[in-house]
């Protein structure tokens, strides 16, 4: 917000590139730019496949999909090999469709029976090879679920077990190769406009003149975005902004994570925040080598706070009690409605910082870090909980 501004949204165009001497005049040669919007979906293709048809084109002779404007590896090189194979650990490029990622269902059968596997889209299930190890356990049995992908090939590998009788359960896993998924996918939005395709291929090479602008589409303006990711803890959405932020400060870059994480540093200096109370190597938190400290998150909280941006910035947030990750949390207490903050979990740390608006005493930040505790993660939780409502009794003496 402090570098892009309130306003600031991420378009994806589609060019039509004008003919050279090697292209004949008759030939229609298009090339789609993504620029990492995280919240594309097939609705946009068709968005966009309809403006190519309301331009009178029926057939195209070769279509472009350009994956340049995030250089560098989609995949953060220093995330655990489980986390690449989730849903909440899916690559980031410049062509992102669907949260480059492909969403399940795990439905319960009769005991002894393996799970019953439902995708999102039908079509996968032609596409992919099902290792399936669950079972249906009795209604007093554990449950536990997990599912994984081989990185190499389409083979789904699904482990655990759901109790008869129980609610489905929902997981997603990472599109390995996403520009191809966008290249697919926006094909057969065109085939729906009775657009044809004879060519088409996938390439990372940026050119400066692209064409003439004939279809274009944009994202909702960053508060929104940043509110998807700091009310439902989507990482994909901040990872792109990550690498937004690196390209458009530093465009000549050869990685959008490096660049991204120098700008990061840059605004948050400006902010007043310490560069020596914390190391980033992402923008989700995903990373095991990200360490932070309390203070580093005060900082950012207070030097928000008197931003001209504060109040889209403090409506991105969850609120104790009604949105986001604090939905569930504080309710039928004085912290409910006069919290907002941003949740953090992974195994062995959970986390909790905010804006608070006690009763009887003036506005507090605060943020309570806690890792490596042998105790239950709820049963911590509880204890972050407990400490929050004790501040919200503050009173002035």
């Amino acid at each position: 917000m402090e570098v892009l501004g309130d306003r600031y949204t991420i378009r994806t165009s589609v060019y039509q590139t004008p003919s050279d001497s090697q292209t004949p005049s008759d030939q229609v040669v298009l090339r789609v730019v993504g620029r990492g919007d995280p919240g594309l979906s097939d609705v946009q293709l068709n968005q966009l496949a309809k403006q190519i048809r309301d331009r009178q084109i029926t057939r195209i002779n070769q279509l472009i999909a350009d994956d340049s404007y995030f250089p560098g590896d989609p995949i953060n090189p220093t995330w655990e090999w489980e986390d690449v194979q989730s849903g909440y650990g899916a690559p980031v490029n410049s062509l992102i469709l669907n949260e480059n990622l492909i969403g399940l269902t795990f439905f319960p059968q009769n005991l002894g029976q393996p799970l019953r596997v439902i995708w999102d889209d039908p079509t996968e299930a032609t596409r992919w090879q099902v290792n399936n190890r669950s079972t249906t356990v009795a209604a007093t049995a554990d449950e536990t679920l997990q599912v994984g992908r081989d990185l190499q090939r389409s083979q789904l590998n699904v482990h655990g077990q759901l109790r008869v009788g129980s609610k489905p359960e929902t997981a997603a896993i990472a599109i390995t190769q996403p520009s191809r998924y966008f290249l697919q996918r926006f094909k057969q939005a065109l085939r729906q406009w009775n657009i044809e395709v004879d060519q088409s291929f996938v390439t990372t090479d940026h050119t400066e003149a692209p064409g003439t602008e004939i279809a274009a589409v944009e994202s909702e303006p960053l508060p929104q975005l940043i509110a998807e990711v700091n009310q439902e803890s989507n990482n994909l959405y901040a990872e792109s902004l990550l690498r937004t932020l690196g390209t458009t400060q530093f465009p000549q870059a050869n990685s959008s994570l490096e660049s991204g994480l120098e700008a990061v540093k840059k605004a948050l200096t400006q902010l007043g925040v310490d560069a020596a109370s914390y190391h980033q190597m992402d923008g989700s938190g995903v990373s095991r080598h990200n360490w932070v400290t309390p203070e580093s998150l005060v900082q950012t909280l207070q030097g928000m706070g008197a931003s001209p941006h504060s109040v889209s910035y403090r409506n991105s947030l969850a609120v104790a009690g009604s949105i986001g990750s604090l939905q569930n949390r504080f309710l039928n207490t004085p912290v409910a409605g006069k919290l907002q903050g941003k949740t953090g979990f992974l195994m062995g740390s959970t986390a909790l910082s905010g804006y608070l608006e006690p009763l009887n005493y003036s506005s507090l930040v605060f943020s309570i870090l806690i890792n490596q505790f042998d105790r239950p993660a709820e049963e911590i939780q509880e204890a972050i909980d407990e400490i929050v409502e004790l501040l919200a009794q503050l009173q002035k003496c």
